[in-house]
């Protein structure tokens, strides 16, 4: 008989049970009678049930009958389906997790000395291992607690250049914006992001948050530092030579020039380079050739000291011209001494004696009439009264005793530039102190440079220039402007920074407020800094402009008075801006416009043109300029007077004293004084003034009222509050 058997398959995690059985035939459903004993026959005893352990190689057998028997092993059969099994991991138990957590921990002391003094830095959490999801007891990590950032000392030096942004100043500090604007708003500044405040303010709101503040800006003083004068030497005297253009001026030039060239000095003249200097035996001297009064003018509006003495040609036959007296007014804005050559004495018509009363109608009176103004006749075509010229020069110089340290750092001004195709930006500087040598490091306005080439006034090359000797360079990076002032600094570094700094400088800050009447007007409140109103007036003809300006005069008084610098006839011109902007002067025109030089010019430093045709336009506008000078005159007005009868105290108010009007008038807005027993205690303002429960702008005679006083409270019954206001008063010439 054949044996049939199944296979049963169970999934536990990983690992597959697999259970054979072996299935009984089936066997036919016997009848009653077939189940009796005797009807059974031996061959028809039904098998034994077989079960198969899960291990194959153990077989054990039971019969129905409850009869074993052995019974051989069946043979495992091949399945084809089965899956080899995978090898079960086992899982650890709680003793060998204890034993893993040694061994992190670092040994069975540490361990035991975490679990008796610091249980609670044990803790149990998860760590996937191989399919362990269990909790296992490690030590708990020591984190560290949040710390506030603390910036370091060195931190907290905030580096500036004399101005900063608000937003930039609290982003360097670390705050808000607002926190920085509120602290610019109790020192009584109201301020947005976006603005600038300066290196003062910034140190006060700094040093609020805790903050230094380190001004890092460059300091031009420090480069171009100012030498003691010690060894003072003489010098030969700088002398400028002005007139009138057809006065001779040109031919006196030349004729001291051949002057020089008879004595046996050797030498000539360079008239491009705009100086030179004439050697005679008792020294030297220097002159300046400034056609037209430019360089002189734009040194003078510097503040610039080029020239010692001032040279004035006027011509005999000629007599003072309107060029001659902007010449005078010119050398007196500089308060540079004059010296008078009264030329053209050989003419027919010469008439030195005129020239002379002339002049004294504007203030230069000669020696022979009491004056301290030296006057010398000289002949240019003829050459009669050069040495004497040359000689009252020296002289002169002597009074002045002109002396300069020649030890010190080279410095000076510079007469004249241009840019020659050839050798570049030339510049021709005067020597005021010191000594400039080939090779040193130059700085003049925004050009810099180093001395690649110097020559003198004749054209030769030198080593060296001493003080009051003009002198040629070149080696500058651009062309600077005449009346700069030039410096020698130690290094070509130091000069191109100083360069630098003040290009820089000339961009931020704004054009110069040129003087007009306006300007006048509002720096006269601010205290008598300026004395006097000066004004130049031009106008189309002689009488007119002498009327105007002795209308002017006529104006000045005791608290006010009125300069007139320049006056003449004509057009303004380039000539005429440019003394009022050295000597802070308004321009006045009457009947004539200025040129267009003179426009531009007057656009460019910003000086204020006045034109007018009605004489009287004029004097009134120079009048209300002067009158604004005054100080307005405060008239007090008495209003009224109130008595105060009962007192109430309010809370945050403060006293409120219930009044009756005894007199006049109280209104709200106007000052206060209190008095006590005909004694003034208090004065100031109201800062309350009702009728009842409403407000009042003003309570007449027999009325009453409640009224509080600002900031004082010490109020009694019977004191008497007087209601004033003050007026001003334009005050008059």
């Amino acid at each position: 008989m054949e044996v049939k058997t199944s296979i049963e398959e169970k999934r536990v995690k990983s690992t597959i049970i697999r259970r054979r059985t072996v299935q009984p035939p089936a066997a036919p459903i016997p009848s009653p009678q077939a189940l009796a004993p005797d009807s059974l026959a031996p061959e028809e005893t039904p098998l034994p049930v077989e079960t198969v352990s899960s291990d194959p190689q153990v077989l054990s057998e039971t019969s129905t009958a409850g009869l074993e028997k052995p019974v051989l092993p069946v043979e495992k059969e091949a399945d084809d389906f089965a899956t080899p099994a995978r090898k079960a991991t086992r899982k650890k138990t709680r003793d060998e997790l204890d034993m893993e957590m040694i061994e992190r921990v670092g040994g069975l002391k540490k361990a035991a000395v975490i679990l008796t003094e610091a249980p609670e830095k044990l803790e149990r959490v998860y760590r996937p291992d191989k399919g362990s999801k269990k909790r296992r007891l490690v030590a708990k990590r020591d984190f560290k607690k949040t710390e506030i950032t603390v910036a370091k000392a060195s931190k907290k030096v905030i580096r500036i250049e004399n101005t900063i942004v608000v937003g930039e100043l609290a982003h360097r500090m670390s705050v808000k914006g607002a926190e920085v604007v509120r602290k610019l708003m109790g020192l009584g500044m109201v301020t947005s992001m976006n603005q600038t405040i300066d290196f003062d303010t910034a140190v006060l709101v700094a040093h609020d948050f805790g903050y230094e503040v380190e001004n890092v800006a460059f300091e031009e003083a420090a480069v171009l530092t100012e030498t003691a004068v010690k060894n003072l030497k003489l010098r030969a005297p700088v002398v400028t030579i002005m007139g009138h253009v057809d006065h001779g001026k040109t031919s006196l030039l030349d004729a001291i020039r051949r002057t020089n060239v008879a004595g046996g000095e050797a030498g000539g003249i360079t008239q491009h380079i705009g100086a030179y200097e004439v050697e005679l035996p008792k020294g030297k001297i220097t002159f300046l050739d400034t056609p037209g009064h430019e360089a002189f003018t734009a040194i003078r509006a510097r503040g610039a000291k080029a020239t010692d003495l001032v040279i004035l040609v006027v011509a005999a036959d000629d007599g003072v011209m309107p060029q001659t007296v902007e010449a005078i007014h010119h050398a007196k804005a500089a308060k540079v001494p004059i010296l008078v050559a009264i030329n053209k004495i050989d003419k027919p018509g010469a008439d030195p004696a005129r020239v002379e009363r002339q002049l004294m109608e504007h203030g230069l009176v000669s020696e022979k009439l009491g004056g301290d103004t030296i006057f010398i006749p000289v002949s240019a075509k003829e050459k009669r009264g050069l040495e004497e010229l040359l000689e009252m020069i020296l002289l002169q110089s002597e009074v002045l005793e002109l002396k300069a340290d020649s030890e010190m750092k080279a410095k000076g001004v510079v007469i004249e530039s241009k840019l020659d195709k050839g050798r570049g930006p030339v510049a021709t500087l005067l020597v005021q102190q010191g000594t400039l040598r080939g090779g040193d490091a130059v700085v003049a306005g925004v050009a810099w440079g180093r001395v690649r080439a110097m020559a003198d006034h004749r054209g030769q090359p030198m080593r060296e220039a001493l003080p009051s000797m003009p002198v040629e360079i070149l080696g500058l990076s651009q062309v600077p402007q005449a009346g700069d002032s030039f410096d020698a600094v130690s290094s070509e570094e130091d000069a191109r920074l100083v360069a630098e700094h003040r290009l820089e400088r000339e961009r931020k800050v704004k054009a110069v407020v040129r003087p007009n009447l306006e300007t006048f007007f509002a720096e006269a409140q601010k205290g008598p800094s300026i004395p006097e109103l000066k004004v130049i007036v031009k106008a189309d003809v002689h009488g007119s402009a002498e009327a105007l300006r002795d209308s002017l005069a006529k104006l000045s008084g005791e608290k006010v008075k009125v300069s007139v610098v320049h006056w003449g006839v004509g057009a303004l011109t380039e000539s005429d801006v440019m003394l009022g902007v050295t000597s802070h002067a308004i321009l006045l025109g009457f009947n004539v416009r200025p040129d267009a030089r003179g426009r531009e010019v007057a656009e460019k430093e910003h000086v204020e043109i006045r034109t007018y045709s009605i004489i009287y336009e004029a004097l009134d506008d120079i009048r209300k300029a002067m009158e604004g000078l005054l100080k307005p005159i405060r008239k007090e007005e008495y209003l009224g007077r109130v008595e105060v009868r009962q007192l109430f105290k309010i809370g945050k108010v403060g006293v409120i004293a219930g009044s009756a009007v005894v007199d006049g008038k109280v209104i709200r807005s106007a000052p206060v004084r209190v008095l006590r027993d005909g004694k003034v205690i208090y004065e100031g303002r109201l800062s309350s003034l009702k009728r009842f429960k409403d407000d009042a702008r003003e309570v007449t005679m027999g009325l009453e009222c409640g009224i509080g006083i600002e900031n004082f409270n010490d109020i009694k019954v019977g004191d008497i509050v007087e209601s004033y206001q003050v007026q001003e008063i334009a005050a008059k010439l």
